[in-house]
């Protein structure tokens, strides 16, 4: 499924507001991160006039479509780009998708869950286009042009307590479900029958105004707080298997003019490495990365290393059993979706403060370095002084 993000470069209320920095990160990056981490979402695709827009939606992981400078005026509507996305893609490839999902990015407290509950309010209402919306409890008035006051969704002179209201709901203006066929044809993202998704009241946060970035900031340190590991370290702990690029590294890759690829890593996490290898902690790096940048990071810090690989489980699980350990006492690192299996194979899944969002959903310790700048030492540091490990 299909979600395409218009984010154009020419905003005049709050300038460059879709690259601006919200919570460690643009904008616009936390829309693409819930998109990714959205169980009903494959692909996402931001539309864009704008170099900066581009270049941080391919840094987060997302897909760009150019739009011309005609449709990202101020009076262009975004289903107007929508639907170029949609045919460029089509044009290009022969994709087009059965639904599509339209979300903004100047609603950066979307949740995956809110993007999952939208899609599957339209399935399970046999609906044509759905919205995210949020309960509103509210009495709205206007003047009658005459200088007086009306009710506009109330007699004014009844004053219903909410319980005997009729629910009224309020357009978050976060996210949209629409079959594709159906909007291509009527060129609007309602159309057909819509279905209501309703969202947390918490989450209703659109970026107009300055004052909006401080809001967003407040709720994003409230609702980012890391919650309660619903496991620790186990008691014992007889061997670490890790990721490597996210995890030894800070996931970018540098690149030279003559192809030659190079990573960052942290002298702090060979540290740890070595205090866990002077204990006789048996230790693993499992990566899915071809490059021989692993190997040769690997053969550093003396650590046993497989790279290349496709199915990371079945190597761990092998691994485990060649070894005599149990898995209930192995502790594996990742920090992105295809280490989701291995997290879940373990006894205790750990992921860097800046892993995928799925990651550290999956994840019973979440620590505060992020992947190489210091989330190994940390680890490290924890098994050794909380006594885990075998040996200390």
């Amino acid at each position: 499924m299909l979600a395409i993000i218009p984010a154009r470069g020419g905003s005049k209320g709050i300038p460059r507001k879709n690259v601006l920095p919200l919570g460690g990160k643009p904008l616009i990056a936390h829309t693409i991160d819930a998109a990714r981490a959205a169980r009903n979402v494959t692909r996402v695709v931001v539309s864009t006039d704008d170099d900066e827009i581009a270049e941080v939606a391919e840094r987060y992981g997302a897909e760009v479509v150019r739009r011309p400078e005609a449709l990202a005026s101020d009076m262009a509507k975004s289903e107007d780009a929508l639907l170029y996305t949609l045919a460029a893609l089509e044009q290009a490839e022969g994709y087009r998708p059965d639904l599509l999902v339209f979300l903004q990015c100047t609603s950066p407290l979307t949740a995956p869950e809110d993007i999952d509950g939208t899609v599957d309010a339209l399935r399970t209402h046999g609906a044509d286009s759905a919205v995210a919306v949020t309960a509103f409890h509210y009495f709205l008035w206007k003047e009658d042009g005459q200088g007086s006051a009306v009710g506009i969704n109330h007699e004014k002179s009844v004053r219903l307590m909410r319980q005997q209201r009729e629910p009224e709901y309020l357009e978050t203006g976060a996210v949209y479900v629409m079959k594709t066929d159906g909007f291509v044809a009527s060129r609007h993202r309602f159309f057909g029958k819509t279905a209501l998704f309703d969202t947390p009241v918490e989450r209703r946060l659109e970026i107009d105004e300055p004052e909006d970035f401080r809001m967003a900031e407040e709720r994003i340190a409230r609702l980012s707080r890391t919650p309660p590991a619903t496991k620790d370290l186990p008691a014992k702990v007889s061997a670490l298997i890790m990721d490597f690029d996210g995890v030894h590294t800070d996931d970018r890759v540098f690149v030279s003019e003559t192809g030659e690829e190079t990573v960052a890593c942290s002298r702090r996490d060979g540290m740890g490495i070595e205090q866990l290898r002077k204990r006789g902690l048996p230790m693993l790096v499992i990566s899915k990365e071809r490059n021989p940048v692993v190997a040769a990071r690997c053969r550093k810090l003396e650590l046993p290393h497989h790279h290349g690989i496709e199915g990371k489980l079945a190597l761990l699980t092998d691994w485990l059993a060649e070894n005599g350990i149990s898995a209930a006492e192995a502790v594996y690192v990742g920090n992105d979706i295809n280490d989701l299996e291995c997290m879940a194979a373990v006894g205790c899944a750990v992921a860097p403060r800046d892993a995928h969002p799925q990651a550290l959903a999956a994840a019973q310790l979440i620590l505060d370095a992020e992947g190489g700048r210091g989330a190994i030492r940390e680890l490290a540091d924890r098994l050794i002084k909380g006594g885990h490990v075998v040996g200390a």
